[in-house]
């Protein structure tokens, strides 16, 4: 069977399921791939009017609170520190500018592909402190407690790690809690299925009662994903279904896994629109806190603002859709973003402006 007659009986019986289950259907991708995948896939166009795709906080730098990109410019601009980030990250606005602008301004501010680059940056660096900005969940976590692990096997005195790393259970816990969200089942994350295993997400489905589906990237995968839980929730049931198994095992990665609980934590963590979730975060276990930059520069995290107009933290709580922000499109581009969501490749915003604008402006 073709893609294309693929595709179009996945629909069908999606159509078929919401007809059974006699009402709307609201379904979250947790992961920033997976809206990325669906939008340039088409897949919104596909499904039928009752079934609603929500965007969760599955994008790293969308969920990264406020108050740490504040914090992490105002570190930035030290004398004598150089900070070492991903890219995503420049460009995201705080309450007193963005990165970018901070290093157009004068600050050491390095954009690194890998955390060991970090490392690198401060052995060639030794009287200048390295401070890596490290965010991401359960997927980029593991890259982090290896560069910990390196700076103490170099014994390194001018490395640290800025750790606002986030774990993705706790925030499907709060947004199941949450009155104002209505999820009828998860299309859980592939990438941080592959470190946290499939069955992870089983106290989702036995505690809360929510299907859970796990699947790849490709739109039929997204596609079938959406039908599998669709079919659930038409005949009532809660099921964990692993349609990525090439990939995701039910256990995880146990060697990632080792390592993150060898490095890591838990630590409660601020969230972007969730606001401090229990034990939602990672923080460097007591015999690794000499590598803390929060520790070793006396960081406080300022008071959370929120952008003014911006809809960024309704959006990647399944509360609003880009499109019903006032500034998408309009005072908020890719070129001139105002919030995470449309600075990052993984943001719910910037991928309907670039698969779905002339859509959703029709």
């Amino acid at each position: 069977m073709s893609r294309a007659a693929t595709m179009a009986a996945f629909v069908a019986d999606l159509a078929g399921h919401l007809d059974r289950a006699g009402r709307p259907l609201n379904f979250m991708e947790v992961c920033g791939t997976h809206t990325v995948s669906a939008c340039r896939g088409g897949i919104h166009s596909l499904v039928p009017k009752g079934v609603r795709l929500l965007s969760g906080p599955g994008c790293p730098v969308c969920v990264t609170a406020q108050c740490y990109i504040d914090a992490l410019i105002d570190l930035g601009r030290r004398d004598g520190v150089i900070l070492a980030t991903y890219g995503d990250l420049v460009r995201v606005t705080g309450s007193g500018g963005s990165l970018e602008r901070a290093r157009s301004e004068g600050a050491a501010v390095e954009i690194v592909s890998s955390s060991l680059e970090a490392v690198d940056l401060a052995v060639h660096n030794p009287a200048r402190e390295v401070v890596f900005a490290a965010i991401g969940f359960e997927t980029t976590a593991p890259a982090t407690a290896v560069a910990v692990e390196m700076a103490a096997t170099l014994d390194l005195r001018n490395f640290s790690a800025m750790c606002c790393h986030k774990l993705v259970l706790p925030a499907m816990r709060a947004l199941l809690v949450d009155p104002d969200v209505k999820i009828d089942g998860f299309l859980c994350p592939g990438h941080v299925s592959v470190i946290i295993g499939a069955d992870a997400y089983r106290e989702v489905v036995d505690h809360h009662g929510r299907p859970c589906v796990v699947a790849g990237f490709d739109p039929l995968m997204i596609m079938e994903g959406i039908v599998a839980l669709a079919a659930q929730a038409a005949g009532g049931r809660a099921e964990l279904v692993n349609l990525y198994p090439s990939v995701v095992s039910a256990g995880g990665n146990p060697a990632a896994l080792e390592l993150l609980d060898r490095v890591f934590e838990p630590a409660d963590s601020i969230w972007r629109a969730l606001g401090t979730i229990p034990a939602s975060g990672l923080e460097l276990r007591p015999e690794y806190r000499r590598f803390d930059a929060f520790s070793r520069f006396g960081l406080t995290l300022p008071e959370e603002r929120d952008i003014s107009g911006c809809r960024c933290g309704e959006v990647i709580t399944g509360k609003a859709e880009p499109a019903e922000c006032g500034l998408f499109g309009k005072s908020c581009t890719p070129v001139e973003p105002v919030g995470p969501c449309m600075v990052s490749s993984e943001g719910a915003c910037r991928a309907w402006y670039r698969y779905r604008r002339a859509e959703v402006v029709s």
